[in-house]
């Protein structure tokens, strides 16, 4: 039996979850399958190691969950290895750079400024302090000029350069950047955490086919519990991949979390998963029409994938303070910066908004216009 007071706790969140919009564009709702899984009896079992090489006795069945994961996600993919222990995208990446780098190599990643995630390279995490971390960003309207990277690729010359971003709305092109990391001799590793869902729906271009390494989460557009996962075709790769998530960065695995990812990815594998994906892109360009249309500028002019980003450097309200009046209202956003802020990291001159929670309870374009229309008067104040 459940405490009382955790109980009281749980009934509150799932009703703040039924009652409340969800635009946090890193967020999605997991199957009642996937969520079984997470609570399920795989919790109990530890299982360091790899199928078939396990440090404890007892793991038939550990091992075939996870053979279950990995065929299903390779599948998904259409690649020739994965890792799917890994306990989070931050995990993941961090591995990554620890099988490619050593301390003080030069990591090359998206500005964090400019739409790229605290793992990429930022100062205060581990990715910035073990690596000589350079970041490029975006121009003026939001957009990334790849001439400009290469510039900054060729002048810094890294031995990683990451591709992939926490707040950028376009289609990444993941062969520019290929030609970028082949003309400096760095590896190219993509962490594609925001679209995944929509590579396994085929709505947005797989990074698979040009990046040595492929990172992400198995939450947001893919639809499963928190976790991470790494891809990658080189077989060269797989011992340094491998050892460099257990036992160079992690101890046992999650069991339960992997059964409840080798589900999504059966669940992405189904046709209506992609119904779903191209639901999402729609409800979003429906959106980002909408805000334009009525005055409520969207960074880059609209979006090519779940995200929108709205800037509010020329609005009299910060995205704080536009995100705490949408909450207020039943809705949740988070802030977001945008190119060139004039305002703080606090406060921000923008929010960020995404389609795949909502499109996932079967909300459609007509009601995701009208949604767009309700926020447009929120943060006007009418």
């Amino acid at each position: 039996m459940i405490y009382k007071k955790i109980d009281n706790i749980l009934k509150k969140e799932i009703n703040r979850q039924d009652t409340t919009v969800e635009l946090i564009a890193s967020e999605n709702f997991a199957s009642q399958a996937v969520m079984d899984l997470c609570g399920s009896v795989f919790t109990n079992k530890y299982a360091e190691g790899y199928s078939g090489k396990r440090y404890y006795n007892g793991c038939k069945y550990m091992d075939e969950i996870e053979d279950l994961a990995t065929d299903a996600v390779t599948s998904l993919y259409e690649c020739k290895f994965a890792n799917v222990q890994p306990h989070s995208g931050v995990n993941a990446n961090t591995a990554v750079y620890q099988a490619f780098m050593k301390p003080g190599d030069v990591l090359m990643g998206m500005d964090l400024a400019s739409g790229g995630h605290l793992s990429h390279g930022a100062p205060p995490t581990l990715s910035g302090k073990v690596y000589n971390a350079v970041t490029y960003g975006v121009d003026e309207d939001g957009l990334l000029n790849y001439e400009e990277i290469r510039a900054l690729a060729k002048v810094s010359r890294p031995k990683v350069i990451v591709a992939g971003a926490s707040a950028y709305p376009r289609q990444i092109d993941w062969k520019a950047f290929k030609d970028i990391a082949d003309g400096v001799g760095a590896f190219l590793v993509v962490d594609m955490a925001h679209y995944s869902g929509l590579v396994a729906g085929k709505v947005y271009d797989s990074p698979l086919p040009y990046a040595d390494v492929v990172t992400s989460t198995t939450h947001k557009t893919l639809r499963g519990p928190r976790g991470g996962m790494i891809l990658w075709n080189n077989p060269d790769y797989s011992k340094k991949i491998n050892s460099s998530i257990f036992p160079g960065t992690q101890g046992g695995p999650l069991m339960n979390i992997i059964a409840a990812k080798a589900q999504c990815y059966l669940e992405a594998l189904e046709d209506s998963f992609k119904v779903y994906s191209k639901n999402v892109i729609d409800n979003a360009k429906v959106m980002a029409q909408t805000f334009e249309e009525n005055g409520l500028p969207v960074l880059t002019g609209g979006t090519d994938s779940h995200i929108i980003l709205i800037d509010l450097s020329k609005n009299k309200i910060s995205g704080r303070e536009a995100a705490d009046k949408l909450e207020e209202n039943g809705i949740t956003v988070n802030k977001n910066g945008v190119p060139n802020d004039p305002r703080n990291f606090v406060e921000t001159s923008g929010i960020r908004i995404g389609t795949a929670a909502e499109t996932t309870k079967g909300h459609k374009k007509k009601w995701f216009t009208n949604l767009a229309k309700r926020i447009i008067i929120i943060i006007n104040g009418n």
